[in-house]
């Protein structure tokens, strides 16, 4: 949750990689065996056995002039491009290790016939001006690897770097926008168990597979470890004219028994959206790299989930078996909703997760977590099987990433388009003015559009189905928006003096007949000493 300002920092640095130079490699592979042909099945092999080992760790003590960096000058030390991987349409660079970033990360590059050639750590491949490093105690170091890498395209959008794996399992891809966004990560273990740390797996090794000539698809093979689990990983990114889309193949091997398993884990960053704007005293109208959890159940149900960000850490559990896909989305991609000129997000990428294999029984877990800004991730959330994992289980995972504006496949019926909380208790188009309403309450307004709402026939009764866990709801209304919409407006309020989260689900129905996805929300409901209007 940390890393976001590393990330920002390391992530700007972005020259387009040339053909292969001087790339230092030798012919030692990570088994012991010169030359070993690598493919999925032989990382797998390295995974299994390692499982049965006890977990040694790999986090390297750094020289000072590495470990005391700060991100400034890290983000100085850029990689040679003369010394990029591969000569073709896409190219790979390296990061360096430092700061934040002191796993020793071994890179392979395979050859025609998949043998692997180490990619060995040398000074000669950065240039360090402006980053106040001491080459010579660098050099003394010996072997220090690599943090991550990047993978350059020249044909997408112009050369620009769309592919990032740095830190831990943690991975970033963009758009045809060329803008960075939310992250992925290979596997998340007990994240969001209060008084209980999360463990962090790593990507200790990868092996890179040479993309034919032109080609804008390339694989790569990575070997995970971590004191509960390891993993064997195949990566098949394909870089599409609006997107980048990544295939992914996963094998774990469980050494202990896990309490909460995260499969194809995304990270974002909430602070303020158009629900609650309590953090946006900026510039800025709204603050975020997601606005929605996104679900498409495995019964063909489509649900919104708007994101918040909460005084506490919250969790939820949406129970599902073989869902269809699911993502973290950045609906708005309007300027004028952000006005945003630095890290502009109105060109976040969304991610979308389509499972491709039968994942059973579990649940989509979201966990939210306060933040005061926009350096902080306070966003998770992942798949949870049903059955923890315990020692000595193998588990397998197929799934495809789509890392683009909106994800690929749609509800047929209207969408949730915006949702707003403001004041209530008082009649719309007229203020409060200096009278204030006797009962404290909270207004929702709930946006729902979309083409299946234009074959209706005039004046056709809207009804909108909600529930709330607990208070009252008053003042429910329909009211039509321009472009085929609808707006569903109601008050709550608060029954008791507690303060538990209210759980709010409403679609808009005709005749019995659904006409919308599922919104569902967690509303958090101040103190009661904080329940009153004040000018």
């Amino acid at each position: 949750m940390k890393r976001r300002s590393l990330l920002k920092a390391s992530l700007a640095l972005g020259t387009y990689g040339l053909p292969l130079g001087g790339m230092l490699m030798s012919s030692a592979c990570a088994a012991g065996g010169a030359g070993d042909h690598v493919d999925f099945d032989y990382v797998d092999v390295m995974a299994a056995g390692m499982s049965h080992a006890a977990y040694k760790g790999a986090e390297e003590k750094l020289p000072p002039t590495l470990a005391n960096l700060t991100p400034q000058q890290y983000s100085a030390i850029r990689f040679d491009p003369q010394q990029a991987l591969w000569r073709n349409r896409l190219s790979t660079q390296f990061f360096h290790v430092g700061m934040g970033f002191r796993q020793r990360v071994r890179m392979f590059a395979l050859d025609k016939d998949d043998r692997a050639h180490e990619i060995n750590f040398s000074t000669q491949l950065f240039n360090y001006s402006g980053a106040g490093v001491d080459e010579k105690a660098v050099d003394k170091a010996g072997d220090l690897g690599f943090a991550g890498f990047k993978i350059f395209n020249s044909g997408f959008g112009g050369p620009g770097d769309i592919v990032a794996f740095l830190g831990a399992s943690y991975f970033r891809a963009v758009d045809k926008t060329g803008q960075y966004g939310l992250s992925a990560r290979g596997l998340a273990i007990d994240p969001a168990i209060g008084g209980k740390p999360e463990e962090f797996p790593y990507f200790t090794h990868f092996w890179f597979r040479e993309p034919a000539a032109d080609s804008p698809t390339c694989t790569v093979y990575a070997l995970l470890d971590s004191p509960s689990v390891t993993g064997a990983y195949q990566f098949d990114i394909d870089c599409q004219s609006e997107r980048v889309v990544m295939t992914v193949r996963m094998k774990l091997h469980v050494r202990k028994p896990i309490e909460r398993l995260g499969i194809a884990p995304m990270t974002s960053m909430f602070a303020c959206g158009t629900n609650e704007r309590q953090v946006c005293d900026t510039i800025h109208p709204q603050i975020h790299d997601s606005d929605r959890l996104s679900m498409w159940r495995g019964n063909g149900e489509w649900v919104c989930r708007p994101l918040n960000n909460p005084d506490t850490l919250q969790y939820n559990a949406f129970a599902d078996t073989d869902p269809k896909g699911f993502g973290l989305v950045q609906t708005d991609h309007d300027f004028n909703s952000y006005q945003d000129t630095v890290d502009w997000y109105s060109r976040r990428p969304s991610l979308w997760i389509e499972p491709l294999n039968r994942w059973g029984e579990g649940s989509i877990d979201l966990a939210e977590l306060p933040t005061t800004g926009e350096t902080s991730d306070n966003i998770v959330a992942y798949w949870r099987p049903k059955t923890p994992a315990q020692a000595g289980d193998t588990l397998e995972y197929h799934y495809r990433l789509y890392w683009s504006a909106l994800p690929p496949v749609s509800s047929p019926l209207a969408s949730v388009m915006a949702t707003r909380t403001g004041m209530g208790g008082f009649t719309e188009g007229w203020a409060p003015g200096d009278h204030f309403p006797n009962e404290w309450c909270r207004r929702f307004a709930v946006d729902f559009s979309g083409d299946a709402l234009k074959a209706l026939p005039a004046n056709a009764p809207i009804t909108p189905r909600l529930d709330v866990s607990w208070g009252e709801v008053r003042d429910l209304q329909v009211l039509p928006l321009p472009d085929n919409g609808y707006r569903v407006l109601f008050d709550w309020y608060p029954t008791s003096q507690q303060t538990d989260p209210v759980s709010m689900r409403l679609y808009i129905a005709h005749d019995d007949s659904a006409l919308s996805e599922t919104w569902l929300y967690q509303y958090l409901p101040p103190a009661p000493e904080r329940r009153r209007y004040t000018r």
